[in-house]
């Protein structure tokens, strides 16, 4: 996918979006394939991710519990500066660091977060689907086994070396197209 094929398929959905002109690099999060692909204008500064989304597949309804879809933006980006495998709770470190990185028992979110905010009213914004009051999050994991298969409560996980190398390049109000 090039960066032109996803501004002309996301340009029509959001007119006048100012994040739009600025050719910042799109991310695409492809639940199919179970990848993250942050596409550049420069196709020499793509990069690609494994990714797990949701066990419970794709929507966009509060408490459904699965991965929303559609255009987004980065709303908010929490916990630069702290060390790979940080552990958060409501996104705030506990002072806790994951030692261990197969652990299917818990869903602990660790080492960065990218707060997603839905752009589409009544699709992933606003009343029953909002994304960013479902506290959907691209984020780090202890659990990197599993990464690459749908095994998440609805958010988007990374292993923490690959979501620390994408939280670095991420702007607050860079697009993110989920499908």
């Amino acid at each position: 996918m090039r960066w032109q094929d996803l501004h002309r398929e996301i340009s029509p959905r959001l007119p006048g979006n100012a994040a739009l002109a600025e050719e910042r690099p799109i991310i695409f999060v492809d639940s199919a394939q179970q990848e993250l692909h942050r596409i550049d204008i420069d196709p020499a500064r793509r990069r690609s991710y494994r990714i797990s989304t949701a066990a419970r597949g794709m929507g966009n309804r509060i408490d459904s519990y699965q991965t929303p879809m559609g255009i987004h933006r980065v709303r908010r980006k929490i916990g630069g500066g702290q060390p790979r495998g940080t552990i958060f709770e409501a996104r705030e470190p506990c002072g806790r660091i994951a030692a261990v990185f197969d652990n299917r028992d818990a869903d602990e979110i660790t080492s960065r977060i990218l707060w997603l905010d839905g752009m589409e009213d009544g699709i992933n914004r606003g009343g029953s689907c909002d994304t960013y009051s479902r506290y959907i999050y691209i984020h780090g994991t202890t659990d990197e086994q599993r990464i690459g298969r749908p095994v998440s409560a609805g958010c988007i996980r990374m292993c923490n070396d690959d979501v620390i190398e994408l939280f670095d390049e991420v702007l607050v109000n860079d697009l993110v197209l989920i499908r």
